[in-house]
């Protein structure tokens, strides 16, 4: 059984929450939490499977929650709260500390019907999949056709990154100058709406342009380009990005290993690739390809991560060419792009 628990201080919000966790089989409650500092003493002594986390709550609220439970005792936390837009700074805040997604609370419509149910169980189910089993790698299948040659194409920076990604993708894209030559692309494990205030918080954090990648859009230099989070973010001929919704049953939306093997098809030697902190195995086999392609790819060092997964998994395959902590990824980026030129 997946137990759950909630930290959450709306008794309406709770009754809703159990209602909805409680109707599907298998799902259960491990406990419930009225603040923060409560939410961080039974996750020690009690840990879950997954946290549904408030980020407004009394006493501690819910990124300090976070950030204290993903040092002391590392759950899966799913951010479930009343306003995503309204919240957004504090929602970008815990996701840097390490909480995987964000949803709306579930409320009573009219006639007393729950809306806003199957979104939570559906972002459930697919943190489950991270909870009890290791995510396998998803294959997707690229037409392999010739790209029409560019004329003088940007040296290209993929980076994949999850829990603690946000706080990670601020420090490097803030280091980087705004004279930087390479093209910037990102897929962070997001919700689809919440995309864009990911890039809008990023944008505010480097001197380089960030927008939400759209269908049919070149990279281009000195730039950064978020991937949606409803389909997967593929590189397709002609080096223009594109969404797919195959493959259908991964654990992540958008996939890092979606995105990096499509781009790895594309023959590109002025090009690095960077898997950041993370929960899971999303990334590791997508580096591999681009190494293998020619790239030079770094993961995240564990010391530096918020969650050392995606990262190891990494490197346990040998997908990276090195292994470097946060502070030192920015200047590795500059010098490549700089020598690349």
């Amino acid at each position: 059984m997946l137990r759950i628990a909630i930290a959450n201080d709306s008794l309406s919000s709770l009754d809703i929450m159990r209602r909805v966790i409680l109707s599907q089989p298998g799902y259960g409650i491990a406990w419930v939490a009225r603040d923060g500092a409560e939410a961080v003493r039974k996750c020690l002594q009690d840990p879950p499977d997954l946290i549904l986390m408030d980020v407004v709550l009394p006493v501690m609220d819910g990124v300090a929650a976070t950030n204290r439970i993903m040092r002391e005792s590392p759950a899966a936390i799913l951010i479930v709260t009343s306003s995503v837009s309204g919240n957004s700074g504090k929602i970008l805040q815990a996701m840097g500390g390490g909480a995987l997604d964000v949803v709306q609370t579930p409320m009573l419509g009219p006639g007393g019907q729950i809306t806003g149910g199957k979104e939570l169980l559906a972002k459930i189910e697919r943190l489950s999949r991270l909870v009890y089993k290791p995510s396998v790698s998803p294959s997707v299948r690229i037409e392999n056709d010739t790209p029409p040659t560019l004329l003088d194409p940007p040296p290209l920076v993929a980076i994949g990154s999850s829990a603690g990604g946000p706080k990670a993708l601020a420090t490097i894209l803030g280091q980087l100058p705004s004279d930087f030559a390479g093209a910037v692309m990102v897929v962070q494990h997001v919700d689809g709406e919440f995309a864009l205030r990911l890039a809008e918080w990023l944008n505010s954090q480097t001197v380089l342009p960030v927008q939400v990648a759209e269908e049919g859009t070149v990279p281009a230099a000195g730039s950064v380009l978020v991937a949606r989070g409803d389909r997967h973010l593929i590189m397709s001929p002609g080096m223009r990005l594109a969404y797919t919704p195959e493959p259908r049953d991964s654990s992540y939306w958008p996939s890092i290993d979606v995105f990096f093997s499509s781009v790895a098809r594309h023959r590109c030697t002025k090009a690095i690739a960077v898997l950041l902190t993370g929960m899971g195995r999303d990334g590791a086999r997508g580096l591999l390809d681009l190494r293998r392609a020619g790239w030079r790819t770094i993961a995240q060092d564990e010391a530096s991560s918020v969650v050392y997964g995606m990262p190891k998994a990494a490197v346990e395959i040998d997908a990276a060419c090195e292994v470097l902590p946060l502070s030192e990824i920015a200047e590795a980026i500059v010098s490549f792009i700089m020598r690349k030129k």
